[in-house]
């Protein structure tokens, strides 16, 4: 479903070159929930964005259903995105539209026939359990409901991946279970591919299947988490996955990642 094969990106920072990933190769299988995981500057993010080109890696190749993404001009990556949801932190949506219009937004600029976008709309508010909030500005609306609208925006041109980028780290706990509920729904109900970004372990616990961990751009360790008896080796996998360790070890690695 998505090849990822030694994928490096490095960022022009004032202190000179910063390489975010380096020597990355991930393989994500069809109706995944793939969890990317590790602390500030692991380079999660960046990979995740590598998927559909919003970072464009400086070596490397991004297949997607056997499409060399990499390889496409600016016309066939545009067309090729469509099948490519997105799910940002700080929802990004449009203050100035309402719920309905923010779900229609990408529809419009797809040119999607008018006819055939309410239908969408509906579904896709439905799904994420805001039917009653289409005639709703984003202001009126808490942490939770306005990244549902962004789930449903999201699936609005019906994609086959959904990227989430740290989707539960502006809303509150108790408002977390709920965003993990429907993005497992999403998946179980649609089949979709859902990679999601955190550095919380028990977002990882609750909804993924596979998880990679990276540490300082790199992918340190993998897990099938149906697998029995995981023993992480890396400190930082130790660290996530709360296993009992060495006193000291464990004191060193909290103190460095605190």
């Amino acid at each position: 479903m998505i090849d990822l094969r030694n994928i490096t990106k490095t960022f022009a920072t004032e202190s000179g070159p910063l390489q975010a990933v380096s020597d990355v190769s991930l393989q994500i299988g069809e109706g995944d929930i793939y969890g990317l995981i590790g602390f500030s500057g692991a380079g999660k993010s960046t990979l995740l964005r590598t998927i559909n080109l919003l970072e464009r890696p400086d070596a490397g190749t991004v297949a997607v259903d056997g499409e060399e993404l990499t390889r496409l001009n600016l016309r066939e990556l545009r067309r090729r995105r469509l099948s490519i949801g997105m799910i940002f932190q700080h929802f990004n949506l449009l203050n100035n539209l309402n719920v309905y219009d923010n779900v229609s937004f990408p529809l419009e600029i797809a040119k999607v026939p008018k006819a055939e976008r309410r239908p969408r709309i509906e579904r896709c508010l439905e799904m994420v359990g805001l039917s009653d909030k289409a005639k709703a500005y984003p202001a009126k609306l808490s942490g939770g409901q306005k990244q549902r609208v962004a789930i449903a925006r999201a699936l609005a041109n019906e994609p086959k991946i959904l990227l989430c980028d740290e989707p539960t780290s502006s809303v509150d706990p108790q408002t977390t279970g709920s965003i993990l509920a429907a993005l497992k729904d999403i998946n179980r109900e649609l089949g979709i591919t859902i990679v999601i970004v955190t550095h919380e372990m028990n977002v990882v616990q609750a909804i993924c299947n596979k998880v990679a961990v990276m540490e300082h751009g790199r992918v340190v360790e993998r897990f099938d988490l149906h697998e029995k008896n995981i023993v992480p080796q890396s400190p930082i996998a130790q660290f996530l996955f709360k296993n009992e360790i060495a006193l000291e070890t464990g004191r060193e690695t909290e103190a460095r990642y605190a």
